[in-house]
């Protein structure tokens, strides 16, 4: 199909010299993809629209969620980063994204202070962050004056929420899980954030916006460990759940099998045995993933274990929204 007279496609080696090269130029960045290694935007002015890759071949990301293909993923700590978007760096913790289905970031910030973010938006159907190390300060669409998150502290993103990465302090953490995997961002440039009050009872396709925090979250019993309560699960309609895990009563923790799509472990400190199958010691910022439908243990866990554990329902395959 030919372009609209109005829009230009330009093929670049280099795409992040090429998009502040545009924005010096005075284009406004509107749409960037993906987060995590970004080879794709939409810039516009003056009524003109450019379409700047570094990957022409590349499809754009679908209106629909890709299939889910289940795997059992261990990846160690230490493997390389790439610069993402906002000059934010991403260690891929599911290279395989099960079929295109999720992506979960180890995400970094070496250098504190503001973050080159702007006001932006995702078209998804799940978004998880939680806190490993340090702080950010973030604002979000209706949910009142900007706030600090600390390590353990999580958010739950809903779907077309408008939000903004303000600052960070130095060597920021944290760990993020997507569906789908390759997804924009597009920019707001009309919005304004701070832009009212906490809006808690408002929805976003199904879902509401959650900030938990840590430092005032009750710990429960959980399959012979501890875990910390959240609300994720009633904020996300059921597509999520999430909760931090840490030592019990139980030399050994055994986790029943899940009947739905994600099951995602990261270490966030200590260290632990992952049993399923074969036995595999796992350390700080060490990811897993089991499959739905089986059942897994963990034992041997330092005493300063905290293990990031995050599952999903299962997620009807339909257009996401903007």
């Amino acid at each position: 199909m030919a372009q609209p007279p109005n829009d230009l496609e330009l093929v670049c080696a280099d795409f992040n010299a090429a998009l502040d090269l545009l924005r010096r130029l005075g284009m406004r960045l509107d749409v960037i993809y993906p987060a995590d290694e970004p080879h794709s935007a939409i810039l516009s002015r003056d009524g003109i629209r450019v379409r700047l890759t570094s990957r022409p071949d590349a499809r754009p990301p679908s209106a629909g969620l890709p299939e889910f293909r289940p795997e059992f993923v261990v990846t160690q700590a230490g493997t390389a980063s790439g610069e993402g978007r906002a000059g934010m760096h991403y260690r891929d913790l599911i290279p395989s994204r099960l079929g295109g289905r999720y992506i979960a970031s180890h995400v970094t910030i070496a250098e504190g202070g503001p973050v080159a973010d702007w006001v932006h938006f995702h078209r998804i159907a799940v978004q998880l962050i939680c806190v490993r190390r340090g702080w950010v300060r973030v604002v979000y669409e209706d949910q009142g004056a900007p706030f600090v998150m600390a390590a353990g502290d999580m958010v739950l993103q809903p779907p077309g929420i408008r939000h903004r990465v303000l600052a960070s302090a130095p060597g920021l953490e944290v760990v993020e899980i997507t569906c789908p995997a390759c997804h924009e961002t597009f920019a707001d440039h009309a919005l304004a954030l701070p832009n009212g009050d906490a809006g808690a009872a408002r929805e976003y396709d199904g879902q509401r916006f959650l900030h938990h925090v840590a430092a005032t979250s009750p710990w429960t019993p959980w399959h012979g460990a501890e875990a910390q309560v959240t609300a994720v699960r009633d904020a996300a309609g059921g597509r999520a759940e999430a909760r931090i895990v840490r030592p019990g009563a139980s030399p050994v923790i055994a986790v029943p099998p899940h009947d739905g799509e994600l099951v995602f472990g990261f270490v966030l400190e200590g260290r632990v045995r992952l049993d399923y199958g074969e036995t595999y010691p796992l350390g700080p910022a060490d990811s897993f993933v089991i499959p739905p439908g089986a059942a897994w243990r963990m034992s041997e866990a330092s005493d300063d274990l905290e293990l990031l554990h995050v599952t999903t329902g299962r997620i009807p395959s339909r257009c996401l929204t903007r």
